[in-house]
């Protein structure tokens, strides 16, 4: 399901075999958190060149629910994506949620029990029935539901969460032998399971997890939890001892890491796969990422960020610059529009304005991938 082709420090690159084609590592998955990535088109992600999508448990049990999407003939054919979809098992949006308001539900043994944001109906998400969704849904990879803590909170309520994140992941393996079996699928097309290790800032408490997770046996292993502190601080010391517990063999996936040169960092520590909101977010409010120079990363751990650089396509020092936004940049955006252009869009809230930035900030990204990856951009 995974095999490595190279190597430079701890940073490797690889090819990854799901039911749904294969994919070559480091690569990264924009959210198409209900099935949809915002503000654009399943095509046009396509041609910018990313490979992978990521959905997520939580939202589509809500809305529109997973049986629906089954009827639909699966999730790929309900969205209209044909490459690899992962889908995250909505852990840590269910802890989110009850985190905010403790009114909003609990977590216990058997599950996490929360009122639905929709309607206030009480739903239950255990690990059995987060497994059982995600086949529902039919992804080619699938997340256990975990136990998310902060960063700060007592050493001692980390280490119980990790615990129970071992505890459910082996359930959640249980379910997802038992769908196999049931479901009759073969181990050619079976979905990548993923385990997630927890643990916050404690390396201990890492290892304990991981040795946990690796018992019970999963074709990949998570990054759980905040790879920041509370001042926004890169924690690389936490995140490379992570990645150092996690067999060689196994795939090494960053949930939720991806600025750029965060991505460079973990990268170098080790990570192969990453996702995150960040590139469609920031073009729909009209910042985009643009290149220093043409497209070379140095496989560094620190002092990444001079590669590219941010543009804020609302300032007014726009309104009459004629010049792409990337020189250098091969998306619609940048060969067919200019930055006044652009400008003039977000001015009069035109969708077509952040359309073209997410587009833009997502070729950014698979550029990112591509060099990383020491292919031609």
């Amino acid at each position: 399901m995974f095999q490595i082709e190279g190597r430079e420090g701890q940073g490797r690159t690889g090819t990854v075999r799901t039911g749904a084609g294969d994919i070559r590592t480091p690569f990264f998955m924009p959210d198409a958190t209900r099935a949809a990535v915002r503000g654009t088109t399943t095509r046009e992600i396509k041609e910018v060149g990313i490979g992978a999508l990521v959905v997520n448990t939580y939202h589509l049990m809500l809305q529109p629910g997973e049986g629906l999407v089954a009827r639909s003939g699966g999730i790929h054919r309900f969205m209209g994506w044909n490459g690899p979809i992962l889908s995250d098992s909505g852990g840590y949006q269910v802890y989110s949620l009850i985190h905010r308001d403790a009114k909003m539900g609990k977590i216990t043994e058997e599950g996490a029990e929360f009122k639905s944001v929709l309607d206030g109906s009480k739903r239950m998400l255990t690990p059995e029935r987060a497994i059982a969704i995600q086949f529902d849904l039919g992804v080619d990879m699938m997340v256990v539901l975990d136990d998310p803590r902060p960063n700060d909170v007592p050493e001692s309520e980390i280490s119980d969460a990790v615990e129970r994140t071992i505890r459910w992941a082996k359930r959640c393996r249980e379910e997802y032998d038992r769908q196999i079996a049931d479901r009759g699928i073969s181990d050619e097309r079976r979905p990548l399971l993923f385990g997630v290790v927890q643990g916050g800032m404690f390396p201990e408490l890492r290892t304990r997890c991981a040795e946990g997770l690796i018992a019970i046996g999963f074709d990949g292993y998570g990054f759980g939890g905040r790879h920041v502190d509370s001042k926004g601080n890169f924690l690389e010391d936490i995140v490379s001892h992570t990645a150092s517990v996690i067999p060689e063999d196994s795939i090494r996936f960053a949930l939720g890491i991806g600025t750029p040169e965060d991505i460079v960092r973990c990268h170098a520590a080790g990570w192969d796969m990453f996702d995150c909101v960040i590139p469609t977010r920031e073009g729909r409010h009209g910042r985009l990422f643009v290149w220093n120079e043409q497209p070379k990363i140095e496989n560094r751990k620190s002092k990444v960020e001079d590669f590219y650089n941010t543009v804020n396509i609302n300032n007014g020092g726009f309104a009459e610059d004629f010049s792409a936004v990337d020189s250098g940049c091969d998306c619609p955006l940048c060969m067919d529009h200019t930055r006044a252009y652009l400008h003039h869009l977000f001015r009069v809230n035109d969708p077509l304005g952040s359309r073209l930035a997410s587009t833009h900030n997502l070729r950014f990204y698979a550029r990112l991938m591509e060099s990383l990856r020491g292919e031609k951009t």
